[in-house]
């Protein structure tokens, strides 16, 4: 089966755990990686902006690759985060790693430097020669403060037969219904944020790499195998219980809501590595109150 057709639904974005004294917690690991597991996501996102990957260290990198790796159990796909805004070094980054139980890659667009949109594409046709699994772009110029146009993106998708998706964060229903509508067979366009992703599914999008999956997996996966199906109504009702849940995941950044909400759970502490901090007791109490309305 081509990897694309598994991409197609809920990937989660993992957390990655720590303990007080902020080092990574793999126990908490093992039962997030079990949580959504058992809950129906289809694929595992990993070393990406959720995971506070410019936090971790190689080696620290290199232990939670292997870590969820061995906890696979159902041999999801996994995808990993290798972006940045050093085109070589994330090069040398790819040639240097043993890419074994890796299905793919997520490649964020440079940050900070503010590259044109030929800058962009000569970056990721470097990344795509260097790289020996798939690739996908991720678009989210909230962050980076560069939006990587459909023209780009149509352009990388048929220059580079290894450039197989895009998870589009952008929020801008225009540009995506253009790449979804002019891309090329087996590209898949994926909804980088969950709040949007039922009337993205409606516009061609196959499905969403997601944050709030973390912490409710069963309820984001069914909402998204429903719609994917088209069963729109069905899938309202669930986006209607998690809309305002959602908006409070983010409303003190991302992942300090969601690992509020895991915390809440049970499933890991909400510590974060500096200069990201808890989300204040407000929000935490919030998240509490409509987690319990949710059971």
């Amino acid at each position: 089966m081509k990897l694309q057709s598994r991409l197609k639904g809920t990937g989660v974005a993992l957390v990655t755990p720590f303990r007080k004294d902020f080092s990574i917690d793999f126990p908490s690991l093992d039962k997030l990686i079990n949580h959504v597991t058992e809950n129906g996501a289809d694929y595992f996102v990993i070393l990406g902006t959720t995971a506070e990957s410019v936090t971790l260290n190689k080696e620290e990198k290199n232990a939670i690759l292997n870590f969820v790796i061995e906890s696979n159990v159902k041999k999801l796909p996994i995808i990993a985060g290798f972006g940045g805004n050093n085109t070589n070094e994330i090069m040398n980054s790819i040639k240097h790693y043993n890419f074994s139980g890796i299905d793919g890659i997520l490649s964020v667009t440079p940050y900070y430097n503010k590259p044109n949109q030929r800058g962009l594409y000569s970056h990721y046709k470097a990344i795509a020669e260097t790289s020996p699994v798939p690739v996908i772009l991720y678009n989210v110029p909230g962050r980076t403060s560069v939006n990587m146009t459909a023209e780009t993106v149509l352009q990388l998708a048929n220059d580079f037969k290894n450039i197989i998706a895009v998870k589009e964060a952008s929020g801008n229903f225009e540009q995506i219904m253009t790449i979804s509508k002019n891309r090329p067979d087996d590209f898949l366009v994926i909804s980088g944020d969950d709040l949007i992703t039922l009337p993205l599914i409606s516009c061609g999008v196959d499905g969403v790499i997601s944050v709030a999956a973390n912490a409710f997996p069963a309820l984001f996966t069914n909402l998204v195998n429903l719609a994917l199906k088209g069963k729109f109504k069905e899938a309202w009702e669930i986006q209607q219980k998690l809309i305002e849940i959602i908006n409070s995941l983010f409303v003190e950044g991302n992942p300090a809501g969601v690992k509020a909400a895991l915390k809440v759970l049970g499933i890991c502490q909400e510590y974060l590595r500096l200069p990201l901090v808890p989300v204040s007791k407000n929000t935490y109490n919030k998240l509490a109150k409509q987690i319990e309305d949710l059971k």
